[in-house]
């Protein structure tokens, strides 16, 4: 039997446009059984003191699930009962400082319901922003009246989260993927077999088009390594989070500040005399105007991963919010017309998150990589009478 490509290549394409649907519709809300119940309008007993009260109208319960879905989480549920409350999952280990090491299961906290008790110590999971506190045996969590943040006492955070997870699945992936790789050239004389044929190409394109023009055929081979790997990373990352897994690593501010970090150590630690030339005496320009540039070129040598840690988080965290809300007037308009208007927008949404995945992980590599050339790159002026 001979199935056709371009067939093939739609029903594959239907299949990744609709994993982001089955992510919302696995969870929280399920118009079929939304009940406004008394026993839901306050947090679990005793758990915090002034707790916010529970989502109870669809708008609302839409809501917190969008603001569950683009925070990181201490264990790994993959879907909830409303009625029962109950989740599938698994809960991940907990790693706290706190004056001494605390180590124990999320379970115990019970998907943020209850209070975890640990060497004499209780901790609660703020249900805002998804952080643990120290607090008494009630899991009382003391809101400052002028900040509106939590006053209790944060330990330092070492868990193994949701994100940390997805984190160590890229990395094993890749792993996995281009080791097989290397191995099939070595043993089909440089030709590529299994499924490492699919990223051949790729890794081919971060050579000729991205790592040479901007580095130089000099030089390009010391930051392969680097550029290779920042790309499928971020790949592959991006489109975990279009999965049911509903993982949203690099809509994390802090994944993007270490991952724009890095650009920043290696671009700084391996630039020449020239470089630095550049920033604080431009040559070529009258000596005045120097003293004026060089904080000016000093405060873009901060600016410009920054912008790489901004850009890759906006767009990733913006997509996931507009992508959420558009499904989530599927439950609200409770009419076919509505309802098929949001489904239609929401898979057009999801095909364009995808060409986003590719294309922001594109962007950080390519801008790593002109950040790299301008670092090495030799200049031969010539100042004369200026």
């Amino acid at each position: 039997m001979v199935i056709l490509k371009r067939p093939l290549r739609l029903i594959i394409a239907t299949f990744l446009a609709c994993l982001p649907l089955m992510s919302f519709a696995n969870q929280e809300v399920d118009t079929a059984k939304v009940k406004v119940e008394a026993t839901h309008e306050v947090v679990a007993e005793g758990h915090q003191e002034g707790a916010h009260a529970e989502p109870t109208d669809l708008k609302s319960k839409i809501k917190a699930f969008i603001g569950h879905h683009v925070l990181d989480s201490h264990d790994f549920s993959l879907t909830q009962d409303n009625e029962t409350g109950e989740s599938w999952g698994f809960p991940l280990p907990v790693i706290l400082w706190d004056n001494e090491l605390h180590v124990f299961s999320s379970a115990a906290f019970h998907h943020g319901k209850e209070t975890a008790e640990s060497n004499g110590k209780y901790y609660a999971i703020n249900h805002h922003d998804g952080k643990i506190y120290r607090t008494d045996a009630s899991g009382t969590i003391t809101e400052n009246e002028e900040t509106g943040f939590p006053s209790n006492v944060r330990p330092i955070d070492f868990s193994i989260t949701k994100t940390v997870v997805s984190i160590f699945a890229a990395a094993i992936l890749m792993f996995l993927i281009f080791s097989n790789l290397a191995k099939s050239y070595a043993k089909n004389g440089g030709i590529a077999s299994g499924v490492g044929r699919i990223f051949e190409p790729l890794v081919v394109y971060i050579r000729d088009e991205i790592a040479i023009p901007n580095i130089g055929e000099k030089k390009y081979k010391n930051y392969m390594s680097y550029l290779l790997t920042i790309f499928f990373f971020v790949l592959f990352l991006n489109i975990f989070g279009l999965t049911p897994l509903g993982i949203n690593a690099t809509g994390n501010l802090t994944i993007t500040f270490s991952l724009a970090f890095l650009t920043f150590l290696i671009t700084n630690l391996t630039a020449n005399k020239n470089y630095w030339g550049h920033i604080f005496w431009m040559p070529g320009v009258p000596k005045p105007m120097r003293i004026i540039l060089a904080p000016i070129e000093l405060l873009g040598v901060f600016i410009k991963p920054f912008s790489l840690m901004i850009r890759l988080y906006a767009n990733i965290f913006a997509g996931h919010i507009v992508l959420m809300s558009i499904i989530g007037l599927m439950f609200i308009f409770k009419s076919w017309i509505g309802s098929s208007l949001s489904f239609g927008l929401s898979f057009l949404l999801s095909i364009l998150e995808i060409l986003v995945a590719f294309l922001q992980a594109y962007i950080f590599t390519m801008l790593s990589a002109l950040y790299f050339g301008s670092a090495v790159e030799e200049h031969h002026h010539e100042e004369g009478h200026h």
